[in-house]
């Protein structure tokens, strides 16, 4: 998954930020524009309320009470007065007796006003007919021009009666939300040129000003040369683009001094590598020395195998394990006693027996290391003398269950021994060895391996007369 850049990243938080400030912008617009608008109608009911209470004041001061409901019809008829109804309190109908059909009787909500003298509003604007209730209480009073109590026979101070005025509000709302949607789309262009100029300020002070500094890091690392901080218009990045200047320098500085001990570790590796080629090859030169083998045998068995290798395929870094490793393959000779090792005639079998144990003896000398090079020579010493057919020894291990190395080794040590003198016998006619070699092909030998032999017999002759 691809990750973001810092250009989308910014935007986005910066979107998520602007539109919850316009959605909390428009909530709280939203709430108190209603808040004012409830009350700009809390207050025409008010003013209509006083209106009906002066204009029925006035019918009573002129004694034509009786033609109030043409009064209250014309207040009804007003555009936003959706019903208007007086309601008398139970001292003034018990005064002057019950009201016209335009005075409702007592609910709850009216009996609260005339409880408390206060009045009430009642709010249903989610509706589809939405509407502003208010019951606003007439009060006995002798204030003013009015006084009350020259009809009322009431104490000053007694609600008379209450004006219940519903009021619609659809008009309101309507204003309302068409005011929201242009605010909301004058907030949502707002938002848009933010953005946009946004957008251009980051494409243009980090962006282009980071993919500069990206590319120059690079060539700078590259070419060994000091970027110019100069060439950018802001402060920070003038800053890191001095601080990778730091760095390069001292980066180049550091892999000079790397290169330089990789080179010299390389020397040092060759020559570890080379001594110890020569160690594992003087082991077994001197284990030649001692079996009073003819000369050069080890060498010459290394050479074979080496070449035996290569022409089966092996890998480069098997070969060159095979070539370190097989000058080892009798060193567990050293713990065969002189008497036997050195014996000129044929061995008697329990001399053989004791002779056969030369192989564990060499795998228990090597294969306490974990070097791959003593791990190859450690197989070779113990498998050096196992037969395709499974008739050899120490483990009488057959076929491919036996290691290349060792199967190698195998034939090419019994080849040098016979095209060779040894104290116990004479040198094999060279049409001799190749009969030899070919009745043990699938007995004694891997047949592959035997089929290279002869295939390649000039080359491995050219070997025996070079070190004879």
């Amino acid at each position: 998954m691809q990750k973001p850049t810092i250009k989308r990243i910014t935007l986005k938080n910066l979107m998520v930020f602007l539109m919850l400030l316009s959605l909390t912008t428009l909530v709280v617009l939203t709430i108190n524009f209603r808040s004012i608008s409830v009350r700009i109608m809390e207050d025409k009911a008010l003013a209509i309320s006083e209106v009906v209470k002066a204009g029925l004041t006035s019918h009573m001061q002129a004694e034509i009470m009786a033609k109030r409901d043409y009064y209250l019809a014309e207040i009804n008829a007003l555009t936003l007065v959706n019903n208007v109804s007086i309601v008398r309190s139970k001292e003034v109908t018990n005064q002057f007796g019950a009201g016209h059909w335009r005075e409702k009787e007592h609910d709850h909500i009216t009996e609260e006003v005339f409880k408390t003298g206060q009045p009430i509003f009642i709010l249903n604007d989610i509706e589809m007919e939405p509407y502003l209730r208010a019951i606003v209480p007439f009060i006995a009073s002798t204030s003013e021009q009015l006084n009350c109590l020259r009809c009322h026979e009431v104490e000053e101070g007694t609600v008379l009666g209450a004006v219940d005025l519903r009021l619609d509000l659809t008009e309101y709302r309507d204003v309302t939300a068409k005011l929201l949607i242009a605010i909301g789309f004058v907030t949502f262009g707002f938002i848009f040129l933010i953005v946009i100029n946004n957008f251009r300020t980051i494409q243009r002070y980090v962006q282009d000003p980071l993919n500069s500094l990206i590319k120059k890091t690079e060539d700078a690392y590259q070419t060994h040369t000091p970027i110019n901080a100069d060439e950018f218009e802001c402060l920070e990045f003038e800053h890191v683009a001095r601080e990778i200047n730091l760095f390069t320098g001292e980066a180049a500085h550091r892999q000079e001094l790397i290169e330089q001990k990789n080179m010299e570790l390389e020397v040092m590796s060759k020559e570890i590598e080379q001594t110890l080629q020569e160690t594992l090859f003087t082991m077994g030169v001197i284990e030649e020395h001692r079996s009073k083998e003819t000369n050069n045998h080890t060498l010459r068995v290394t050479q074979y195998s080496q070449l035996l290798g290569s022409k089966y395929g092996l890998s480069d870094r098997e070969v060159e394990l095979l070539a370190m490793a097989a000058p080892l393959h009798d060193i567990g000779k050293l713990g065969i006693p002189d008497s036997i090792l050195l014996k000129p005639g044929k061995l008697s079998e329990q001399e053989y027996e004791v002779m056969k144990n030369h192989c564990q003896i060499g795998h228990s000398m090597l294969s306490h290391s974990k070097r791959d090079v003593l791990q190859a020579a450690a197989i070779i010493a113990h498998q050096h003398h196992e037969k395709w057919d499974g008739s050899g020894y120490p483990q009488g291990l057959a076929g491919e269950n036996i290691h290349i190395y060792g199967r190698i080794v195998t034939l090419v040590d019994v080849f040098d021994a016979l095209a060779t003198k040894r104290i116990y016998k004479e040198k094999w006619a060279l049409p001799e060895i190749i009969a030899y070699v070919e009745k043990e092909r699938g007995h004694q030998f891997d047949p592959a391996l035997v089929d290279l032999l002869l295939k390649n017999m000039d080359t491995f002759l050219a070997i025996k007369h070079r070190y004879h």
